[in-house]
This record gives C-alpha cells, structure tokens and sequence, in this order.
C-alpha cells in the first residue's frame, strides 16, 4: 500500500472528500492513533489500507 492523498482514495471510491470523510468518520480515533488529522491532506500508507479494506476501495497497486 502507498501513501495518497483523500481526494486520490475518494476518487478510487468513486465518492466526494466529503463523503469518504463521513464515512471514515466512525474510525478516527483509529485514525488518529495513527497521526492522521482531519485537516490532512496526505494519508500514510497505514491509513489507506485500513479505510481500503474497511470500505471495500480497489486500489491498484
């Protein structure tokens, strides 16, 4: 897994920012356990591959 950007990730989910933000709502304190804030733009590698499998995402690597 690599790191990407949200618009990036929300784009492979074929989603706004916005809406993949709502939908990841429910796993920020996992996500901020692992550095990420919300006003990030970048997500680590950590990050992608948790709200990857959790959403079902296919990313291509």
């Amino acid at each position: 897994m690599k790191a990407m950007t949200k618009s990036e990730l929300a784009d492979a989910a074929g989603v706004s920012v916005t809406t993949l933000m709502k939908w990841c709502s429910a796993w920020r304190p996992e996500l901020e356990a692992m550095g990420v804030r919300p006003s990030d733009r970048m997500l680590p590698p950590r990050a992608v591959k948790l709200i990857a499998e959790r959403l079902d995402i296919d990313i291509d690597e």
